[in-house]
This record gives structure tokens, sequence and C-alpha cells, in this order.
């Protein structure tokens, strides 16, 4: 096995530069896959091998199943005080940010994410998911009931428990790798459970160094358990062995489909939070400034591979023209570039698939007609190298065409004029998705009014991409159910039981 040292690197230590082979973690053990094999992880950017990992199938997931089966009936973790869990999840936040250089840059050289987002974004916010969530664990709360007489039974009561699930499983995608990882992780862990991570098969990386974190920080063996390549095969397994009871995913609809299909026979709980179409509504008497710059982020920020991305821009006709003059502009201005880069403003896009996958939208979008491209449209390399396309902009789309309805998942942007209010709520819930929307105005009754109306699971007003451990986040439509972040992630992680006792002696 070796270690590849990659180029462009910040200011680490050398041993910082460097991506060791990774290994399966089951069980409090790190092995190999059964059957030997290992897959390559590229770099977006510079399309040069990082390294190796173990490469699971569905004899590997059997046995994650088994340990966190074990784990959890055990008690090692399900039944620790949960003062006690409090401390072990505050422990892996600290190590989180001690070790923040690595996972940073793990997230880099595997998907193409800025260096500063990294360090700036993703590594503070999953610290303060755990550190959350540590304060769920002394409360898992239940109530006494008011309850009448029964029959011979005489005087009764009841009482309800909020309890773990049991053992949990996360499926990952590749697009935030850490903070769509722990939103699963924090939660369940903080509610008792034992738990499966299946990171995407494309961006394992920062996962390996998380699963070493959970270790250090205290987390009984077996009750953390990694797997990672595989892809379909490992995640199929999980979904439908019966030793699981529940699998929360973030990917795609057409995934989720698939993950809500497989697991019927068990029975499982389930958390879907699956693909988008946001729309991001600009008004005439909007901020316009600041609300160009909102769609530009909104769209382009993490190069459009957010699912909550405002993928489709509205705007009212008085101020059309100025709005996609104004983004034009700050779409020249852009750099698109080394994601190590302080001066690059967008990094590669994650794979070579996802590359191709989004130049035939623009394709499509060309020939599509009436749309209008003003901006973008291009790939361009980087000293020869990587899968970089730059902000593209298609201007008098409409809300019909494939590239206002379909999940790009990259930075491809139509833009769409409309009238009135009614047209502009009419054409924002066109779409099988309801992921997120915007609301760019200055009248707050109006923002209010067009906000309730509008079928998504986050509205954001006159910003976008603002997100808290505290505030649930989740789809409606064909972007899912079940919510991530605050109490209602943590209720998502528990069951209730009931229990009747006689008063009768």
């Amino acid at each position: 096995m070796t270690t590849t040292t990659l180029p462009g690197s910040p200011p680490l230590g050398p041993d910082s530069r460097t991506v060791a082979p990774g290994r399966l973690l089951i069980g409090g053990s790190w092995r190999e896959a059964l059957s030997g094999e290992r897959q390559e992880t590229v770099n977006p950017a510079t399309e040069q091998v990082t390294t190796t990992v173990a490469r699971a199938g569905a004899a590997d997931a059997a046995l994650a199943a088994e340990a966190a089966r074990q784990a959890f009936d055990d008690g090692r973790w399900s039944e620790m005080p949960g003062s006690q869990r409090a401390k072990v999840l505050n422990r892996v936040a600290d190590l989180i940010e001690q070790r923040a250089e690595e996972l940073a840059f793990r997230e880099v050289v595997d998907m193409g994410k800025l260096w500063r987002d990294a360090m700036t974004i993703d590594i503070p916010h999953i610290a303060n998911m755990f550190r959350y969530f540590a304060g769920w664990t002394t409360k898992l709360e239940g109530a006494v009931k008011t309850v009448e007489p029964v029959g011979a039974y005489g005087r009764t009561m009841a009482f309800t428990q909020r309890q773990p699930l049991g053992a949990v499983a996360a499926v990952t995608p590749f697009n935030f790798p850490l903070i769509l990882t722990v939103s699963k992780i924090a939660p369940a862990l903080a509610a008792g459970n034992s738990f499966i991570h299946k990171p995407s098969s494309d961006t394992p990386l920062s996962s390996i160094t998380l699963a070493e974190i959970m270790l250090e920080a205290g987390v009984p063996e077996g009750v953390y358990n990694l797997l990672t390549g595989g892809g379909a095969e490992v995640g199929r397994a999980l979904v439908t062995d019966p030793r699981i009871d529940k699998i929360a995913l973030t990917g795609s609809t057409g995934t989720g489909r698939s993950i809500i299909r497989d697991s019927a026979d068990t029975l499982k709980h389930l958390t879907m939070e699956l693909g988008g179409k946001s729309p991001d509504i600009v008004f005439a008497d909007a901020d316009l400034e600041r609300a160009v710059t909102t769609a530009f982020y909104a769209i382009f920020w993490n190069k459009g591979e957010v699912c909550v991305a405002g993928s489709r821009l509205l705007v009212q006709r008085p101020v059309y023209d100025e709005v996609v003059e104004r983004l034009t502009a700050m779409c020249a201005a852009a750099r698109t570039g080394d994601p190590f880069d302080p001066a690059s403003d967008f990094g590669p896009i994650a794979t070579k698939r996802e590359f191709d996958k989004v130049l035939d939208y623009i394709r499509i979008g060309r020939e599509e007609d009436g749309a209008r491209l003003v901006a973008g449209g291009e790939p361009l390399t980087v000293d020869g190298r990587g899968w970089y396309v730059r902000p593209t902009v298609f201007a008098d789309a409409r809300n019909d065409m494939r590239i206002a309805q379909e999940e790009i998942f990259g930075p491809v942007l139509p833009v769409i004029p409309f009238d009135t209010e009614d047209e502009a709520v009419a054409l924002g819930n066109d779409t099988p998705y309801g992921l997120a929307a915007g609301v760019q105005t200055r009248d707050v009754a109006k923002a209010l009014r067009v906000a309730r109306r509008l079928d998504a699971g986050t509205v954001w007003i006159n910003t976008w991409h603002l997100y808290d451990p505290s505030a649930p986040f989740g789809g409606f439509k064909a972007s899912g159910y079940g919510r991530e972040n605050g109490p209602e992630a943590f209720e998502n992680y528990t069951q209730l039981k009931t229990t009747w006792l006689s008063l009768e002696s």
C-alpha cells in the first residue's frame, strides 16, 4: 500500500500532506474488506489518484450490522447515562477542532471544496452539531398520562418514555461529506443508538478521520462503524438487513425511492433528504444589489453541488433586465480555480461523472428553444487539469424547460421572468420538489405571505444558505420527509413507549 503526496496543499505539516490508504471500521477494529478489494479516490482538481480505500461488499455490511446490533443490545452505549454520552460527544467536538486542518484537507482533495469554506464553515458547523445534540442526551423524557379507571382493573396509571431506535445506518452523498454525515450521527448517538456510516464511494476520506475521532473520544467499540466503497451493493444490504432499525439518507430522489421500496419488508424507520429544484423569487421592490448577490451564492456556492441550491431564479419583469445584467457581471468577475488558492471563488466539480452531467445539461440548455446563454457555458482547466465549469446563466428560460425542471446539481442557473405575486408562487411550486425556496423583497408582509404559500421545507427571506443545529431541515413532496437538526431530528432517532400500571393492591 502506498500514500500519495498531493500538490497545492496548504501550509500544513508534512504528515498532513499525505493520505494513507483507508480501511473499514467494524466492531471497533480496522480491517480490509472481506473480498480484499480496494478502490481509488481521485482529486478533482488534479485528476490524480489520492489514495485507495477498502471496498466493502454485502458481507462486510452484514458484519457491521451484527456489530451495531450487539453493541446496542448489550447497552454499552444505549444504557450509558445521558450525561456520560454528552461528555463523549463534546469530546468528539473538541477533537474535530483539533484535527480541523486534516479534515478540511481531505474534504478539498476528495470533492474540490474550497479550503477556506471547509475551515470556516464546515468544520465549525459539525463541531457545533455535536455540542448541540450533546445537550439532548439527558432529555429522553416522557409524561404521566391522566387515565380513567378501566373495569375490573380499577385505578391505573400510564406513562410514556422515549427510547432509542436501535441500530441506525446512514447513507450520505459526495457534496458535503462531513456536514451531511454529522447531521445524522450527532442526534442518533445522542439518543443512544448504534451507528453504521456508508459514505459516498467518491468522497470517503474525511469519514475515515471522523471514525478515528469517534474511537479516540471514547465511543465504545461497535457503536460506530464505517463502510467505505461498495455503493449500491452495501446500501441495499443495509436497507434489507432486519438488524438495522433505521436508514437515514441524503441523496437523489431516485435513490430515496429505491430505499423506501427495499426497506418495506422490514418496516424500517426512514429519514429521506432528497433532491431539489429550489426557486429564488426576486420582486421588483427588492434591494437589487443584495438580491443579486444572494441569488449568485444561492446557486453557485460549493459549485452548485448543493441540494438546496437556488437553482431557478424567478425575477419580476420591471427589474428583470437589470438583474440579468448584474448577475452576468458577477459571473464574469468570479474566479474558478485551485480550491486551495484563497483567491478562488469556486473549485472543481467533484467527479468526472458529475462534470460530464453538468456539461450535458449546458448542451441541453443551449438547444432548448428560447433560453439565452449569458454567462459561462464552458469547462476550463487549471494547469491543464481538473473538472472545472464556469458559473453558467441562461436568461429568458421557461419553467417547463429541462434545465428548469431537472436537478442539475452544478453551477447552472435558468432565469425566468414573472409578472404578479400569484404567478411567482405558481411558478415556484411548479416542480416535483419542495426542499427550499427564497423570497427577495423589502415588503415584509409580502415576504411572509409568499413564504407561507411556497411548497418548501425551508424558506429564506432576503438571504440564503443559513443553517443552525437547532433549526430543523427537510423537504416537502419529492424532496423527502423527516427532519435533520433541531429537537425534531432527535425525536426521529427515538421511539415512544407507553407503560400501564395497576394501582390496585
